[in-house]
């Protein structure tokens, strides 16, 4: 496999750091280029983050001195400098759709882990493990852009990255409604609690947009490419609610899920514990050998879920049991930063590339 260069646009962020801090030793991707706001263009690095840095591992020493470019001003630089970038900009929605949108018509793909284009209709949003396929309708989105190369790509909301992939094995069966409840970090929110100490000791019962992007966003990744654009699947019927929670990283799903073929639990389990999607099939290097794992009840799962599971890139299940309205319900988790954001893209990215998307 060649040696892609990339950029990191939206830098200075926390996902921007777990960018950072991936991609230090990727074997597949180099960074090129660190881009944020016009207050951090000039600075290095270290100096731009100063003491935001909020990863547990420290600032690549290859990064520290690089020089940050202006994500806005400086499109057409950054986009000479690399093959394709990775997104995570904190900017207001329209001003992040004309900025992918630029990015993508100077001919450099978009790796995005913002919500602006997640609705845009030809524009894939990918877990790797369950719809690589709609990487078919970046053709059309191409033609629509007017571009070679350039298209933009997303990564769905950190919320569903646990409690998704523990549905996927399951849909053959007719899943008719589900209801998830999720317990997020709140490293979701961009914070730490040295940042946000009013989070200790605090529960936080409304993330505004949440629970809309927690409802609508399975449909359109359980969807199907139809005429050069993703027509959202109709079921099942989704509702969520989402609290945050005074934890660091990880985000927690109670999940109750009703379906019309009925199957026995352990059936349930052996799939989540059989199951495998193309990046495990391509062997990708973030691709976790195992995607989903189930803990057994007298593992006492409530407490043994890991968020750090196969570099923090599966997904743990348990307390799967009946349940007297739904069908089964079972508790999942999942790391909000690696799998959900930061790490997810990158896996994304692998697969386009292996894909030749990104040639």
């Amino acid at each position: 496999m060649k040696t892609y260069q990339v950029g990191i646009i939206g830098a200075t962020g926390m996902v921007g750091q777990r960018f950072a801090t991936l991609l230090e030793n990727h074997p597949w991707f180099h960074v090129k280029a660190l881009a944020a706001s016009g207050r951090s263009a000039g600075k290095t690095y270290e100096e731009a983050v100063g003491d935001r840095w909020a990863m547990s591992t420290p600032m690549p020493e290859s990064m520290k001195n690089m020089v940050i470019l202006d994500a806005t001003a400086d499109v057409e630089k950054i986009a000479s400098m690399v093959d394709f970038v990775f997104c995570a900009v904190n900017m207001k929605k329209d001003e992040i759709k004309a900025l992918e949108e630029a990015y993508a018509k100077a001919e450099c793909p978009v790796m995005s882990n913002n919500s602006a284009h997640r609705g845009t209709p030809d524009v894939p949003m990918i877990i790797p493990e369950i719809n690589a396929d709609h990487a078919a309708v970046i053709d059309a989105q191409r033609k629509r852009l007017g571009t070679k190369r350039g298209f933009i790509s997303v990564k769905s909301n950190c919320s569903l990255q646990s409690y998704v992939p523990a549905i996927h094995p399951l849909m053959d069966l007719n899943v008719t409604n589900v209801l998830a409840c999720t317990y997020q970090a709140i490293s979701g929110a961009g914070k730490t609690f040295k940042t946000w100490p009013e989070s200790l000791d605090n529960v936080i019962p409304y993330i505004g947009g949440e629970e809309e992007k927690s409802e609508q966003e399975p449909l359109k990744i359980w969807g199907h490419v139809e005429d050069g654009k993703i027509v959202n699947a109709t079921s099942p019927c989704i509702t969520s609610q989402c609290l945050r929670v005074p934890v660091s990283d990880g985000h927690t799903a109670a999940v109750f899920v009703s379906y019309e073929k009925k199957i026995e639990l352990e059936e349930i389990i052996h799939r989540w514990e059989t199951y495998k999607g193309v990046p495990q099939e391509l062997q990708l290097p973030s691709a976790p050998k195992q995607f989903l794992h189930y803990f057994r009840e007298d593992d006492r799962p409530q407490s043994r879920l890991d968020r750090n599971l196969e570099n923090g890139m599966a997904v743990s299940i348990g307390r799967l049991r009946p349940d007297t309205q739904y069908d089964i319900k079972f508790v999942c988790l999942s790391h909000n930063t690696l799998r959900g954001a930061a790490g997810g893209a990158v896996l994304m990215a692998e697969l386009l590339c292996a894909k030749g998307y990104l040639d």
